[in-house]
């Protein structure tokens, strides 16, 4: 009996070119020659080959529910944009829940499910990585969490790593080497700057000086006169936030410069899109600042795409879906057995998705080409565009 679109365990564990004539075209892919050494399904390239995507429909959480809408919505655009491949696009379940997201991905293996698209959340990831590993299939998640990939899952995620290194490189090029990170005193903290002490290798930058805060109203006032000594003692000439939006990037972004710590002394930077959400172009310290994005062209062209085939925007994360399944009809349009083998899930040159050029590494993470952009009279200003390959980029 045929399942049905959407698939949710039962009781007994049972659920580019780019834009060009006005469509989304599929990423394009430069294969190497070879696909071997892997323990992936050969796949019939001349059938629709079954494709799990993992979406956190089902849960009590409404924001769930509208994310799992959208990204089901962005991968049937992009089913639908892929010329000459057939793709059979089979929706599962996850609730949110690893155990869940566990339980659909063996059923979606079992029902010859080739590669599995999704889950959303780390945990979620790390499960269903796990949960798979033993029939050879690879895992594209939509987190941003490097501590979940390699085996068998890949992040398709903007990491921090990716966000740091382009503008460590970009402030190292432009005589701001020398940088002082400030980074809350939580988990998820930590973990940024883990992050960004990674990706300064290499750049032509260094980090001269790391200080951190409490995560909360109280705790950044009372680690102001600490962060504005260290800032003026280092030598830094750049500050890297490592917050966002809706964390402490709004009061840091007020309360250093009320503290004389304000460029053009000191060059701003972050690793979070400042530009999400709108209201923070707003911010009168963040004027000037520095930080990455995706090629805004592209994901502007997805975004009114998407809103004309279903009347209203993507979430924020939605071209990732479009980016994965384009990026397998992309391999499977090569007509190899072993396209959606680790080989060439990995292969050099990468995709060119919604969001720009990516591409797969060894270790499960990505490598992406983000544009370089500041906040210029409370607009979005690209100081460095996004490449258009990894030509020159190393491999």
């Amino acid at each position: 009996m045929r399942a049905k679109s959407v698939r949710s365990p039962a009781a007994n564990l049972t659920r580019r070119s780019i834009l060009a004539g006005g469509s989304l075209l599929a990423l394009s892919a430069c294969m190497p020659s070879g696909f071997g050494g892997s323990s992936a399904p050969r796949v019939d390239t001349n059938a629709p080959v079954p494709v799990a995507l993992l979406v956190p429909a089902g849960s009590s959480n409404q924001g769930n529910t509208i994310l799992a809408t959208s990204l089901e919505n962005a991968a049937r655009l992009a089913v639908a944009d892929l010329s000459g491949v057939q793709i059979d696009l089979r929706v599962y379940s996850t609730q949110g829940d690893p155990a869940v997201a566990a339980q659909v991905a063996r059923q979606a293996a079992d029902e010859g499910a080739r590669i599995i698209l999704g889950p959303v959340h780390g945990a979620e990831a790390a499960a269903v990585g796990t949960a798979v590993a033993p029939d050879g299939l690879n895992v594209l998640t939509f987190s941003n969490n490097p501590a979940i990939a390699g085996n068998n899952v890949f992040v398709l995620g903007l990491t921090p790593d990716n966000a740091a290194r382009r503008v460590f490189t970009y402030a190292a090029e432009h005589g701001k080497p020398r940088t002082m990170v400030i980074g809350e005193r939580t988990t998820a903290g930590e973990l940024m700057l883990a992050a960004v002490n990674r990706a300064v290798a290499g750049t032509g930058a260094e980090i001269v000086a790391t200080e951190t805060y409490e995560f909360s109203q109280q705790g950044i006032v009372a680690a102001l006169p600490q962060l504005a000594s260290t800032a003026r003692s280092s030598g830094a000439q750049a500050i890297l936030f490592t917050a966002d939006s809706a964390g402490a990037l709004p009061v840091l972004a007020q309360l250093l410069p009320d503290n004389r710590i304000s460029g053009p002394q000191f060059q701003f930077m972050g690793v979070t899109q400042w530009n999400v959400p709108p209201a923070t172009l707003q911010l009168r310290g963040l004027q000037e600042g520095w930080f990455a994005m995706p090629d805004p062209a592209l994901t502007s062209q997805f975004e009114q795409r998407y809103t004309a085939a279903y009347g209203s925007g993507p979430h924020p994360i939605a071209g990732l879906a479009y980016d994965g399944i384009a990026a397998i009809g992309a391999l499977l349009g090569t007509g190899s057995a072993q396209a959606l083998s680790r080989e060439s899930l990995t292969q050099s040159s990468g995709f060119v998705g919604v969001n720009g050029v990516f591409r797969l590494l060894a270790d499960g993470t990505n490598q992406r080409g983000l544009a370089l952009a500041t906040i210029r009279d409370n607009a979005v200003v690209i100081l460095d565009p996004a490449p258009r390959s990894f030509a020159g980029m190393g491999a």
